[in-house]
């Protein structure tokens, strides 16, 4: 099958969860479909990454948007317009231009947008589209709000409104729509129209590469180590960040004064920073090249995840490198994981620090959670099973297209 493919960034270098999902995909899919995909990039810089991508896919092309999100220009467009800010900003005129010419020079089964907010690019069409949302956007959105300061709250709030009137929209406008866990898919059914009877809301969830973080074993240490991980341009994870060191780090050292903390993710804030200045035992790693070089001094991953629907790409990966994990409930939700088997989880910083020194005190334990661990994601959470159930799907679209 053809399919072209929205991205609103380059699925390379791996730096995000959105990236390690599109560019998994892309090598999986591209042994049974033909991939033209049409990517935002904010620097021209990134199209060094293109023969990476062209690996996989039959075409790449690239368009910029605003290197910086808050540009004078976008935040008057905003002020004037029903679309939000995050379509905004992530609008850029030539993609449906390029769009309509594409589809004029080849017969495309399918259209492929990834998040709600690539939609507007497309033209009017007849070739079946399918969304995939990451992640339920509004609602990461209204965690922010909630802390933002009076004076800027309500115009957060009203952009807000514009994120759920449009976001719900191109639920309904999709022909198929693709969420990331049954968890997102009875919130749409239960505030949109939209129900899964026609098997038009999808759940095919994250992945990992098993194989490949089995490669790389653990090293040995001195002192009990503890990870953080999260691409901290996700509110969620630098919310998770700061609950961490600030609120069960320092049970953890009452118990354990040689216990050390990594935080590892890409674009670390100051204020992240700057806990390695003020906390001694923190060491703040930021991007590294290979994530599984941090998983490999760590005895523990801790995913004190309070707010928003993410990728979930820490959990798995911790999981798929046997690091053991301590997690709250929405940190694994759609995982469908054990307690106590896959994970130990906590609702509260005594609770989560609890768990966390009982690892750190039991190699027993660590190995057991390591092991159920590293078996349920490769039965479970394999790319190449995942990107099966994406395949089933673009050919059951596909197949209603040509008896239309």
């Amino acid at each position: 099958m053809k399919i072209l493919m929205l991205t609103p960034y380059l699925p390379y270098p791996l730096l995000s969860g959105g990236q390690i999902r599109t560019y998994n995909l892309l090598k999986q899919l591209s042994e049974k479909h033909q991939v033209t995909l049409f990517s935002l990039i904010k620097d021209n810089e990134e199209t060094k990454y293109i023969p990476e991508l062209l690996k996989y896919c039959a075409d790449v092309r690239v368009f910029r948007r605003s290197k910086t999100p808050f540009t004078i220009r976008n935040i008057a467009k905003t002020a004037i317009s029903s679309y939000p800010f995050l379509v905004i900003r992530n609008y850029v005129s030539e993609v449906t231009t390029a769009i309509e010419q594409e589809l004029q020079r080849t017969k495309f089964d399918l259209l492929h947008a990834e998040t709600f907010y690539m939609m507007p690019h497309l033209p009017k069409t007849k070739t079946p589209t399918i969304l995939v949302e990451q992640t339920i956007e509004y609602l990461g959105y209204e965690s922010y709000a909630k802390q933002a300061t009076p004076l800027i709250r309500p115009l957060l709030n009203l952009d807000i409104k514009k994120i759920k009137r449009w976001e719900s929209y191109y639920w309904n406008q999709a022909d198929q729509l693709i969420v990331m866990s049954e968890q997102d898919k009875e919130f749409i059914e239960q505030t949109t129209k939209r129900r899964s009877a026609q098997n038009d809301i999808a759940v095919v969830a994250n992945g990992v590469d098993s194989q490949w973080f089995s490669e790389k074993p653990k090293v040995s240490h001195k002192d009990p180590t503890v990870l953080f991980v999260g691409t901290f341009k996700w509110l969620p994870n630098r919310e998770a960040v700061r609950y961490l060191v600030n609120n069960i780090w320092p049970q953890i050292l009452e118990q354990l004064p040689k216990a050390k903390l990594h935080i590892v993710g890409n674009a670390p804030t100051k204020e992240i920073h700057n806990f390695e200045n003020d906390h001694p035992s923190i060491v703040v790693k930021g991007r590294v090249e290979d994530i599984r070089d941090a998983f490999a001094v760590a005895d523990v991953l801790v995913a004190p995840v309070f707010s928003g629907k993410g990728t979930r790409y820490k959990v798995l990966e911790a999981m798929a490198s046997g690091t053991p994990l301590v997690a709250t409930p929405t940190a694994v939700e759609g995982l469908h994981i054990t307690e106590n088997t896959h994970a130990l989880i906590g609702k509260t910083s005594g609770e989560l620090a609890e768990q966390t020194i009982r690892l750190l005190k039991s190699k027993e334990l660590r190995q057991k959670l390591s092991q159920a661990s590293k078996e349920f994601v490769q039965k479970k959470y394999d790319w190449q099973s995942i990107s099966s159930q994406l395949d089933i799907i673009y050919r059951r679209i596909g197949a209603k297209n040509e008896t239309k």
